[in-house]
C-alpha cells in the first residue's frame, strides 16, 4: 500500500524563533530583565501597600503564567513535529508539520518554601499540559534567609527537602518572587549540582536587584536568570539615569535588612499572611 505524501512544508515555519522583549543593560548574557508593561502593572499592583489577599495569589498566579511562557519559549528546546489533524479525514494533506517544544525534556519545578511555594506550583501545573507529565517532577526545599543581630542576611540555611531524583539532562527552574541578595539560591544551586548535570538552570524572578546579580555570577554564573523588574531605588539620581549595569558597583537595591527598595514587602509574609 503506497503511503500518502506528505504536502509541502510551509514556510513560514522554517525559521521560526522566538523574539524576547528586554531591556538593555550590562549585566551579562545571562540576565533577561522583561520589558512587558502588562506584566509591570500587575507587579506594581502587587507591591501596592492596599493590596491584600485573596487578589495577591491571584497576581502572583497571572504572573507565573506568563512568565513561564516566556521562558519555555526561549529556552527550551524544540524538535520538528508532525501531526494530523481532524481535517486529515477529509484532506489527507491536513497534517502539521512544524518546530514543536521537545515534550519529553525532563523538566524540574523547584518550591523554594515558602514565598517560592504558590510559583513553582503555577508552574509545575502549567508543565504538565504540553510536556511529557511522566518527565516533570516538583521539588519542595524549606530554606529561609539567616540574620545577624541588625537583622542583616548573613546567608541561608536548608532545613529539609524532598527532592525526587538526580538532574542530569534536565531543566530546573526556581520560580522564586524575589531575587535579593542571592544567598537562598545559591544554597540551593549547591545542593542540586551536587547530585547531578543539569541541561540549565534557570531563576523565574519577579524582582531582582544589583546586588543579587553580582553574588549570582560570581557563585555560580551559568545560571540564567529571567525577571520582570530590576530594582536599584536606593542608587543616586545620577546612577538612575544611566543604563543598568554600567555602573554597576554604584547602583543600590537593599536596605540595611537586606530588603529590596521599591520592592513589595517580604514576599513569603505576604503571600502566606504570616509576618514571622
Amino acid at each position: 500500500m503506497t503511503s500518502q505524501k506528505l504536502p509541502g512544508i510551509d514556510s513560514q515555519f522554517k525559521e521560526l524563533k522566538f523574539h524576547l522583549s528586554e531591556i538593555k543593560h550590562h549585566y551579562g548574557p545571562n540576565v533577561h530583565i522583561l520589558s512587558d508593561p502588562i506584566l509591570l502593572s500587575h507587579l506594581a499592583q502587587l507591591c501596592a501597600e492596599k493590596t491584600t489577599q485573596p487578589v495577591i495569589n491571584e497576581l502572583i498566579t497571572t504572573l507565573y503564567s506568563s512568565l513561564l511562557k516566556t521562558v519555555v519559549n526561549h529556552e527550551f528546546p524544540t524538535q520538528w513535529t508532525q501531526m494530523r489533524t481532524r481535517m486529515a479525514l477529509q484532506h489527507p494533506e491536513a497534517v502539521l508539520q512544524m518546530p514543536m517544544i521537545s515534550a519529553n525534556t525532563p523538566v524540574v519545578s523547584v518550591n523554594l518554601a515558602r514565598a517560592g511555594t504558590l510559583p513553582s506550583h503555577v508552574c509545575y501545573n502549567a508543565l504538565n499540559y504540553f510536556m511529557n507529565p511522566q518527565t516533570v517532577r516538583q521539588d519542595h526545599i524549606s530554606i529561609g534567609r539567616t540574620t545577624d543581630e541588625q537583622e542583616k542576611v548573613t546567608g541561608s540555611k536548608v532545613a529539609g527537602h524532598k527532592i525526587g531524583g538526580n538532574v542530569d539532562d534536565s531543566i530546573v527552574l526556581f520560580p522564586d518572587p524575589m531575587g535579593a541578595t542571592g544567598s537562598t539560591l545559591i544554597e540551593a544551586l549547591d545542593l542540586y549540582k551536587s547530585r547531578g548535570n543539569a541541561l540549565k538552570y534557570i531563576a523565574i524572578h519577579c524582582i531582582v536587584t544589583p546586588e543579587y546579580l553580582r553574588n549570582i555570577k560570581e557563585h555560580h554564573p551559568d545560571l540564567i536568570v529571567f525577571a520582570i523588574r530590576l530594582d536599584r531605588g536606593l542608587s543616586t539620581d545620577e546612577i538612575l539615569d544611566t543604563e543598568p549595569g554600567s555602573h554597576w558597583d554604584q547602583e543600590k537595591g537593599l536596605n540595611h535588612k537586606h530588603y529590596i527598595v521599591p520592592g513589595g514587602g517580604g514576599f513569603g509574609e505576604i503571600l502566606n499572611n504570616a509576618y514571622v
